[in-house]
């Protein structure tokens, strides 16, 4: 069984319908699973707070709550949070300086023993992580 958990920015992918991302997701095996963090739930959301009223606001957020409801979203638990001081221990000491809540989210995938799957090429900045980037074509696992 392999754990998946998803960025923002491939959730928001998965929210736009994209074709690979999509054939990523079928292509999982049953005992596979996949996850956001609590993180990235509130980066999508915020995103969809700043929208002003209106029917890309609604279907946005009619998407965000079908998808919610059907990817499992991982708490800040303890083993989180003692991963978090970890690496941004490791990313001080190698003056790397990484997004706050990007810190968060790798730390949610360290501590769950998952695959990161993501565009964003700053995580390739914690060498400890295993990526995987949905968004490019190329072959499904």
């Amino acid at each position: 069984m392999a754990v998946y958990l998803l960025d923002t920015t491939t959730f928001s992918h998965l929210m736009r319908d994209d074709t690979n991302v999509r054939a990523r997701v079928r292509a999982l095996a049953a005992v596979d699973r996949l996850a956001i963090s609590s993180t990235v739930r509130g980066e999508i959301l915020y995103g969809i707070e700043r929208l002003p009223q209106g029917q890309r606001r609604q279907a946005l957020e009619a998407k965000a709550q079908q998808l919610f409801g059907a990817v499992a979203c991982e708490a800040v638990e303890p083993a989180v949070a003692d991963q978090y001081a970890r690496l941004k221990r490791a990313a001080e000491r190698a003056g790397t300086a990484l997004d706050e809540n990007d810190l968060w989210i790798a730390a949610t995938a360290q501590a769950l023993g998952a695959v990161l799957v993501t565009a964003d090429s700053d995580f390739s900045r914690l060498p400890v992580l295993t990526l995987d980037d949905w968004t490019s074509t190329g072959p499904t696992p």
